[in-house]
């Protein structure tokens, strides 16, 4: 048996298997081995039902059977009850006001079991258990499973591995095994160079996965774990460090900008810029005039101003010449013609892109400087030739024209902008706005739209951990805005917990009284279907913008905005909102990325504790455009002190950036922004909350290609690396 070799030709499987594989990413046999465990079981604490004690604290792993409710025959209390059988014996569980818990799980579940032993002699009972649903049962400890495997009889860990439909994590770990013992070991080579493992103290390639898939002590999963850890930031670093020796080697557009032509154009704000704001400009500025492509990831708190810092950078770019034209580069403003340089600035979706079309119309108006927008419903220009002081409607064509000429030199769109239909005459300014939700080759595409490679800002006002920053954008140099306005007020945040909704509620009426607006957020755009149980007990849209208008706020007008309304009914709902037409926006977290209404000031996030504390903050920054004082309610149904103590951090932590570190301690494994990581698996987004292991992979790798002058001369000297690299996942950036 070799890595390569199809687990099809060694095993038997279906097409269903193979099916339930392929949703794994599992094909080959060395597919099987990197599918490492998502954590351990300690196996050491499995109790036999026969054994039970009264008054004893149980751990039990077994079936539930004859699930049922029924009330309290005094108090008329709502009970669930059923039964655990291990097949040693069975006892009965109750919980006590839970009946939904009989509508989540179903006879036959396999399921872990901890509480206390209680009732009398002859009628145990565990009450109000803790409940954790299982995909299988793991082995005892004496299975015969681990007989010839080399793994002694006394070991407690147990793997237990991601599953799909129809493979089981029990199926996973047999497999692994079986690999084991068929040699593949052997044949494996080690893509880490040995003198890196060594510095580090990281295990070798086949120790690893000997040590992760069945360790015989929990030290040894740690040290390979930590091994699979860096092997994966390690190829992400390399990844990084090719792409900006790729950016330096390209050919760019190189222009300098006086200061007072900067001045003449931000003179006009209505606003100081902040301190932040004008460093930021100068780094973006200086990166214009160096010999290579700008790379760089603007960071800005909710609020901090990046608008303002994109339209100033864009200014000086729209006003300069290319190397090769006349005139001079960063010249005045009479210098404007269709030979100017250009700027394409990409937002996510179809209202943040016609809200930066209008901010940056707001910038320009008194400029002769035309501004498109591009998206799948139309396409806009600034000014219109009838009336200079609005945009007007134009064709797809007549714009793809203009912009192909130069006579539109800052292009606003969504994907629209990366259509081979759409051709530059000179790109040299790429703004990607919320970069975490682009992909590689939609920035890749973007770019590829001049001969030169142009300069590239991305921007997000997701803050991002330090180590998570390095990690995802190891090829862009970092700005943080971390200033705000001034005279801009601190939202007010309060977490709400159970039964704690009615001061809320007058609260939010009296803001409304007041002439304000307010934002409910849910986690749901339908009502769930009560027979699955990851849908109970979570506010939907629809019918929270229902039960609200009956109660709570019937004296006001309710909207609502989901992501399954069309791009026309969303921009309705919003201008609606922004106009006033009605008081109360009920919405999904569709509003988390810059939508501006500056009149609403109050926000009631429904199951705050689903929600990352980053994109709660992106949530609650909906509320701090305005001149009154935001306020946030964080409303959760969890009892539980961890949630009560990562949401209590909403109050505490001084900005964003603080918030996100945060989060990242809390919530690690994937979880951060309220979503997945795309492209890190749980055991990379595990090693990112270490930054000595992030700062060495990225020291490491950076040194490693360094080494030499081509690709092609890296990929002869490290084929594995190489081929891991180009295999990396796509998507490498934030949900």
């Amino acid at each position: 048996m070799t890595p390569t070799d199809l687990l099809a030709d060694h095993f038997r499987v279906d097409k269903p298997h193979q099916a339930a594989l392929k949703r794994l990413r599992i094909s080959t046999v060395e597919d099987l081995l990197y599918h490492l465990p998502a954590r351990y079981e300690d196996i050491s604490d499995i109790q036999s039902v026969a054994g039970l004690a009264l008054g004893q604290e149980a751990v039990v792993y077994g079936q539930l059977s004859c699930l049922k409710t029924r009330k309290a025959w005094k108090s008329k209390r709502p009970i669930a009850e059923g039964y655990i059988e291990d097949g040693s014996a069975k006892i009965k569980v109750m919980w006590f006001n839970q009946p939904y818990l009989a509508k989540m799980y179903s006879d036959g579940m396999y399921v872990k079991v901890a509480g206390k032993v209680t009732g009398k002699e002859g009628s145990p009972y565990i009450a109000n258990p803790e409940l954790e649903k299982l995909d299988s049962l793991p082995v005892d400890r004496h299975d015969s499973i681990f007989k010839g495997t080399g793994v002694e009889a006394d070991d407690t860990l147990y793997p237990v591995y991601r599953e799909s439909k129809g493979v089981t994590s029990k199926w996973l770990y047999h497999t692994v095994l079986k690999c084991f013992d068929k040699g593949v070991l052997e044949r494996l080579h080690d893509p880490i160079p040995a003198a890196i493992l060594e510095r580090y103290n990281l295990p070798e390639l086949a120790t690893a996965l000997v040590w992760i898939h069945s360790p015989k002590k929990a030290e040894h999963a740690e040290s390979a774990r930590k091994r699979f850890a860096f092997e994966e930031v390690f190829y992400i670093q390399v990844q990084s460090a090719q792409n900006r020796a790729a950016a330096n080697a390209a050919s760019t557009y190189s222009f300098k900008t006086e200061p007072t032509h900067i001045k003449s154009f931000t003179n006009r704000f209505p606003f100081a810029l902040t301190g932040s704001q004008e460093k930021s400009i100068c780094d973006i500025l200086k990166d214009f005039a160096g010999s290579h492509a700008m790379s760089r990831l603007l960071e800005g708190d909710v609020g901090s101003g990046k608008t303002a810092v994109a339209a100033t950078t864009a200014f000086a770019v729209a006003t300069s010449r290319p190397p090769e034209g006349s005139g001079k580069a960063g010249g005045s403003l009479t210098d404007v013609d269709f030979g100017n340089l250009q700027v394409a600035y990409m937002a996510p979706t179809e209202i943040l892109a016609k809200q930066h079309f209008e901010s940056f119309i707001e910038y320009f108006h008194h400029l002769p400087i035309n501004i498109g927008l591009i998206t799948g419903s139309g396409c806009m220009k600034f000014p219109s030739k009838s009336d200079p002081t609005k945009p007007t409607k134009i064709s797809k064509a007549q714009l793809l024209k203009w912009v192909k000429n130069g006579e539109i030199p800052i292009l606003i769109g969504t994907h629209a902008l990366i259509y081979k239909s759409v051709e530059f005459k000179h790109l040299a300014y790429v703004i990607i706005d919320e970069q975490h939700r682009f992909g590689t080759n939609q920035r890749k595409q973007l770019a590829k739209k001049d001969a030169r490679m142009p300069h590239l800002l991305s921007m997000t006002a997701t803050p991002i951990p330090r180590t998570l920053a390095l990690t995802i954008y190891g090829d862009l140099d970092i700005t943080l805005l971390d200033e705000m306005p001034a005279g801009r007020k601190p939202v007010k945040t309060e977490v709400i917990g159970p039964g704690q909704e009615t001061a809320m509620y007058e609260h939010v009426r009296s803001e409304l009284a007041a002439g304000r607006q307010a934002y409910v957020i849910c986690p749901r755009i339908d009502e769930p279907d009560p027979a699955k149980q990851t849908a109970l007990n979570l506010k939907s849209v629809k019918a929270e913008a229902e039960h609200l208008s009956k109660t709570e706020f019937k004296d006001y007008k309710i909207g609502i905005l989901h992501g399954k309304m069309t791009p026309a009914e969303k921009d309705t709902a919003m201008n609606d909102f922004n106009e006033h037409k009605f008081d109360v926006l009920v919405a999904t977290s569709v509003v988390e990325v810059g939508v501006n209404v500056p009149n609403a000031t109050n926000i009631i996030i429904e199951g705050a504790e689903r929600f990352g504390l980053s994109q709660l903050h992106q949530l609650r920054g909906r509320v701090i455009r305005g001149a009154h004082q935001p306020y946030c309610f964080a409303v959760t149904e969890s009892k539980s002190e961890k949630t009560k103590e990562r949401l209590g951090a909403l109050s505490t932590a001084k900005n964003g950036f603080e918030l996100a570190e945060h989060d990242l301690q809390f919530r690690g494994s994937g979880e951060l922004y309220g979503g997945k990581q795309s492209g890190l698996s749980d055991l990379g987004m595990e090693a990112i909350r270490n930054l000595k292991l992030v700062e060495a992979a990225r020291t490491e790798a950076q040194e490693l290609v360094a080494t030499y002058d081509t690709p092609d001369q890296f990929t002869q000297a490290h084929p594995l690396i190489a081929h891991k690299v180009a295999h990396l996942g796509e998507e490498l950036h934030l949900e």
